[in-house]
């Protein structure tokens, strides 16, 4: 017994006629006649009788109808999904997401994707970078900030994406901001004031310490705290000076001060990841160009393309 003999006998069933069955199912009548003899053959008993120029369901053949008929809508719903995804209609997506661009990109791409493609699902999860890059194992694409190491799964495809630059921040009208303003100050003015850091596993925390230790400047962390909110808030209770990412000080209401760093920007570049690139959907994909297409160019313009992606081996 086939799934194939099953959905011919729930056509007959329908239409309790072979020929019509046949023009329905665009097959010659010899063909449907000859699924049936097999099916027939698999039961050891008429499943149906002749009946004029149609045919009668024995009551084995009308249990088995129902059975065949669900086979057949199952069927039908599957080609369905498979045209709705050809076309982008249906499915879902899983995005990760470090806390950076969680908060401040993604947003923006979810609703732009959203407008597009309306009936596609978007699951997201977020946390800091080492948290994303240990959950792609149940993503489809990843947006990280910070080095995102070499010891990713099999098969990953790791593409540059925004620069982005970090950060001091004091409240405003502290010494060392008044000092600096807007311009740059040395990292060496950080040696001897108590620091406010992110959790370990953070984008920003590596791109500070590896930073600091280049500079061989000494950091006396006053205070570990999660999220860059929770930064900011224990800058203004006067914990110490923090790092976070200019982009988030796109809102603040003149509380906090920033502090560039200098005589070089403290920069680090975000990445989109997507596991498993070899075997990537094509919602997966979309959303990639789509990413792809919001990095700005050196002109300040997308890029419009995936070229530069570094790829892992499997």
């Amino acid at each position: 017994m086939t799934p194939e003999q099953l959905i011919t006998f729930a056509a007959v069933a329908e239409h309790r006629n072979i020929s019509r069955a046949a023009l329905a199912l665009h097959l010659s009548q010899p063909a449907v006649s000859g699924q049936l003899k097999l099916l027939q053959e698999e039961f050891g008993e008429p499943l149906y009788l002749r009946d004029g120029r149609g045919v009668r369901l024995t009551p084995t053949g009308e249990q088995l109808a129902a059975y065949a008929a669900r086979l057949r809508e199952n069927w039908r719903d599957a080609q369905a999904f498979r045209d709705a995804l050809r076309g982008l209609e249906r499915g879902t997506l899983r995005i990760g997401a470090s806390t950076t661009p969680a908060s401040y990109r993604l947003p923006y791409l979810v609703a732009a994707f959203h407008r597009r493609y309306p009936d596609v699902k978007l699951e997201t999860a977020s946390g800091n970078t080492a948290d994303v890059v240990a959950m792609l194992g149940e993503l489809d694409i990843a947006l990280v900030e910070g080095p995102v190491g070499s010891q990713l799964p099999a098969d990953c495809a790791v593409h540059p994406w925004h620069e982005d630059e970090i950060v001091a921040i004091a409240p405003r009208g502290h010494a060392l901001a008044g000092a600096a303003g807007l311009a740059r100050c040395d990292l060496s003015a950080f040696g001897d004031l108590p620091l406010v850091l992110r959790e370990d596993g953070s984008g920003v925390r590596q791109v500070v310490e590896r930073a600091f230790a280049r500079a061989a400047v000494p950091m006396r962390v006053a205070l570990e705290i999660a999220g860059v909110e929770g930064v900011k808030e224990a800058v203004r209770a006067g914990m110490g000076i923090g790092f976070v990412s200019a982009m988030s000080m796109r809102h603040e209401d003149g509380a906090l001060a920033q502090i560039r760093i200098g005589p070089e920007p403290l920069a680090r570049r975000f990445s989109i990841v997507v596991p498993h690139a070899g075997a990537a959907s094509r919602v997966t994909q979309r959303f990639l160009e789509l990413c792809l297409l919001d990095a700005p160019g050196e002109n300040g313009g997308g890029s419009g393309h995936a070229s530069g992606a570094t790829r892992f081996p499997p």
